[in-house]
Order: C-alpha cells, then structure tokens, then sequence
C-alpha cells in the first residue's frame, strides 16, 4: 500500500484509456516497478509498461503512461 496520495494529470488520464492501463496498474508499478531519475522527477518500469511521476509532498504526481 501507497503511503502517498496519487494525482493523476489529464494527460495521464488520457494516456492510460488509450493504453487500456489501470490504477491499480500505476499502483503495481510505483509499488514494485524499477525506477530512475529523470529531468523532471522519475520513471517508474513495470511489465510491459512505464509510469512517468514527480514527487510533490505527500503526493505521487502521475505525468504520463506508456507501453514499453
């Protein structure tokens, strides 16, 4: 379980209808996923899928998704 809060930008919204990816999935990878440093936060690999995200707070700040 998430000790942060996940917000979901539009894009990312967007992004996980069109790739057919759910939350729980974005959950699964930012739980379990390998993660690395990029410009503007992290990317987190899980599967067959990326979650890019930035770290604000007590917030997990879902930027977009992707399929690998």
């Amino acid at each position: 379980m998430l000790e942060k809060e996940i917000v979901y930008k539009k894009h990312a919204l967007d992004m996980m209808t069109d790739r057919g990816i759910t939350k729980k999935q974005i959950e699964a990878a930012l739980e379990r996923g390998s993660k690395f440093k990029q410009t503007d936060g992290f990317l987190a690999k899980y599967s067959y899928y990326s979650v890019a995200y930035k770290i604000r707070g007590d917030k997990y700040i879902i930027k977009t998704v992707y399929i690998d």
